[in-house]
């Protein structure tokens, strides 16, 4: 639908999960969540998902979301959690608003 798609390009559906985050189930910023099917996409790395939350925005977001490749995501994820600090957050947050603006990468 047409609202639909704005509120996807926007990212807009996004904002149920600030429940999660209350619910200290997700952060705002960290790797997205991934389906069990897409474990077997982060072979090796897949457990190191585990050590964190996983955030509504993140690297991937800020990155082209679906315009990038999942072995690139893989590697964001992965720089991301090797490479955390409350900096590098505040930064993907400021990235995050003209991301969402544009929406580039939000399928």
């Amino acid at each position: 639908t047409r609202v639909g798609k704005f509120l996807r390009k926007f990212s807009l559906d996004e904002l149920p999960q600030l429940f999660n985050v209350l619910r200290h189930e997700m952060s705002i910023v960290g790797p997205r969540m991934i389906s069990p099917a897409e474990i077997n996409e982060y072979r090796k790395y897949g457990i190191n998902l585990l050590t964190v939350r996983p955030g509504i925005t993140g690297l991937w977001q800020v990155s082209g979301r679906s315009d990038v490749s999942y072995d690139e995501r893989v590697r964001l994820d992965m720089y991301y959690i090797r490479n955390w600090t409350v900096w590098l957050d505040l930064q993907l947050l400021l990235r995050t608003i003209p991301a969402v603006i544009k929406g580039k990468g939000a399928y």
